[in-house]
């Protein structure tokens, strides 16, 4: 049987430029721990005050190819560790 599993994480990024500039800093983050990222979607858009000033919070589900063999149950742990990307 041919055919792809994928497993989604939730992950939050914060930006005092724009929503914008907070998924880039969301993805790029989960790009240097996550291997075989393929697409991500946006759960939530927030703001918050810091000190006086704007903070962009965005809530994004990532999605990244589980490896053949690969079980959806133990994939994010493993791919969380070790801070590096595999692949």
């Amino acid at each position: 049987m041919e055919g792809n599993v994928f497993k989604g994480v939730e992950i939050v990024g914060t930006s005092t430029q724009s929503f914008s500039h907070a998924i880039e800093v969301a993805v790029d983050r989960a790009r240097r721990t996550l291997r075989n990222l393929s697409w991500f979607v946006v759960r939530e858009q927030r703001g918050g005050l810091q000190q006086g000033r704007l903070e962009y919070q965005v809530t994004l589900c990532v999605y990244f190819k589980l490896d053949e063999g690969e079980s959806p149950a133990s994939a994010g742990d493993e791919q969380g560790r070790g801070g590096e990307s595999r692949g």
